[in-house]
């Protein structure tokens, strides 16, 4: 990796840091001795010092036309930095707006590009990535062939955030002349309506899978997670059942956690539910089968029916606040 560079873009919304920019981080820190970060908005001076915590270098662009996402602008300035510096590799997430942006930017610096990555790894001048295939039953990974330059996106929760680094890096403002768009303008924002809870936010999950045989059975776990300060959250058959909203699914096909505790109740431990909460810092399994898969996840586990230890532990908690 002798002299590599990682250039990553951080992405921004209402004044603060999405945390797939810190994940960007982490995985350049991995696969490249040097990371740089593109940073593209207004007024972001702050966020240029947050980032510099982070990463050996901080260019950021300050510029009244990058106020709203826009790709063709964006892309402007990427392009520029891109052919400035000649970074081994570009990192965005696998958001919308790095979805937008990837596949234009690798086809103009003519590079290939790897999207939706779990993981990226690196064997002498061999770039390969782990990525998540039919539906998240399978973990491929795919070896690139040689090439100047890469382009990847990196799935959002798929890494932790890295510890700050010392001293911090060096903060660049770059003065480049951007043109106005010409195809698309931003007209405004519509926010999607506020869900009930962000189990991505919660430092407590009591989790429900297949082993909750009936849905009059659900209250009595959520009432475990509130008496616990936590939210009831689950895997994908509560979902298709229709017993919870598809906002509360743990999975790879739902949202990545990573909770101070996550309390596994009567879940198997399919590949793409672990793939949602492997990184839980304490998880806590019961299922009735000794052989459950989420066992070789589990820091603890119970084998017993699920309920009868729901129940034990309400009266426990009961018991103490007595």
């Amino acid at each position: 990796m002798s002299g590599r560079e990682a250039l990553i873009v951080a992405e921004h919304r209402a004044g603060e840091l999405r945390e797939v920019s810190y994940e960007l981080a982490s995985i350049a820190r991995r696969v490249a001795d040097r990371v740089a970060c593109a940073l593209l908005g207004y007024r972001v001076d702050g966020l240029a010092e947050e980032l510099a915590r982070y990463v050996d270098q901080v260019l950021y662009v300050d510029s009244e036309l990058l106020k709203e996402f826009n790709s063709e602008v964006y892309l402007q300035a990427l392009l520029r930095l891109v052919e400035g510096r000649g970074p081994w590799i570009v990192l965005m997430g696998h958001t919308s707006i790095g979805m937008e942006l990837a596949a234009p930017l690798a086809i103009r610096a003519k590079a290939p590009l790897v999207t939706d990555c779990v993981d990226l790894k690196v064997a002498g001048d061999r770039l390969s990535a782990l990525r998540q295939v039919y539906g998240g039953k399978v973990l491929a990974e795919v070896e690139l062939g040689p090439a100047e330059r890469y382009v990847a996106t990196i799935r959002p929760g798929s890494v932790g955030k890295p510890s700050p680094r010392e001293p911090k890096g060096e903060v660049v403002r770059l003065d480049l002349k951007l043109e106005e768009p010409k195809l698309k303008r931003t007209i405004g924002y519509i926010e999607p309506p506020p869900t009930e809870v962000d189990i991505t936010k919660a430092d407590i999950i009591v989790s429900i899978g297949r082993g909750v045989r009936d849905q009059k059975d659900v209250p009595a776990v959520e009432e475990l997670a509130r008496m616990l300060g936590g939210v009831l959250a689950c895997s994908r058959p509560i979902v298709d059942k229709g017993w919870l909203p598809k906002d509360r699914q743990v999975g790879s096909s739902g949202k990545t956690v990573k909770p101070k505790l996550y309390l596994a109740l009567g879940i198997s431990g399919a590949f793409q539910h672990v793939m949602g909460m492997k990184d839980s810092e304490l998880i806590i399994a019961v299922n009735k089968d000794p052989n459950a898969p989420i066992f070789n996840v589990a820091h603890y586990g119970v084998v017993d029916d699920l309920l009868r230890v729901v129940e034990a532990l309400k009266e426990r908690l009961r018991s103490l606040k007595a």
